[in-house]
């Protein structure tokens, strides 16, 4: 049985990822990925329970934008379940604006969120930890980045007793059988299958 109780109210929270193309002017737009797919997979298997399903993501976001926004982004939403992807960017922007983000500020930030969540609101988290391929080439060098990333997430997932989705992993498995750019054409950016692969994983979390 999944873990999302009758009436839950289930934001998506993230960057380009999650925001996928959604219309701002309508709040309840989910956007064209994987926020998307697990919302109607979910929906079509447990009508009954009546889950409301919100898509907050925004194209470009770090750790430290989502924190700016959360007030009304999240807290003010009321939900039940808060999904949090975040953190490609935070390691993009080091190689292409010369912008880092230490692992320290991105673990602080994202901790600060996660407590900002379970104090004002009632919600349980599922943590979704980002992922990077390597296509182009060069995205192999920003390992040495985003995996202090990876670590972190996979941490506050376990200090915080969150559901945890292991992103990084699965586009791994999953691009040994078939090229890499086949799941993320830019190694960063999902293909249809690459969110679908994502939708399957979230729903795994939350046991769907």
């Amino acid at each position: 049985m999944t873990l999302i109780e009758d009436q839950a109210v289930v934001l998506f929270q993230g960057d380009s990822i999650t925001d996928c193309g959604r219309n701002r002017e309508n709040g309840t737009d989910l956007g064209k990925g994987y926020a998307l797919m697990a919302a109607g997979l979910f929906s079509s298997q447990y009508p009954e329970k009546q889950v409301k399903f919100i898509n907050r993501g925004i194209s470009g976001n770090r750790v430290k934008d989502l924190e700016q926004r959360w007030q009304t982004d999240c807290i003010d939403l009321k939900p039940t379940w808060v999904s949090i992807y975040i953190g490609i960017n935070d390691t993009w922007r080091r190689y292409d604006r010369n912008d880092p983000t230490s692992m320290e500020d991105f673990a602080e930030g994202y901790r600060r969120l996660i407590r900002r969540t379970k104090e004002e609101t009632d919600a349980k988290l599922i943590l979704v930890e980002p992922f990077v391929l390597p296509v182009p080439e060069d995205r192999k060098q920003w390992r040495e980045d985003l995996d202090l990333k990876i670590q972190a997430v996979r941490e506050l997932a376990r200090a915080y007793q969150t559901l945890f989705v292991p992103l990084d992993g699965l586009f791994a498995q999953a691009s040994t059988q078939t090229p890499p750019a086949y799941w993320a054409p830019d190694g960063v950016h999902p293909s249809p299958a690459g969110h679908a692969l994502i939708a399957k994983a979230w729903l795994n979390a939350v046991k769907a």
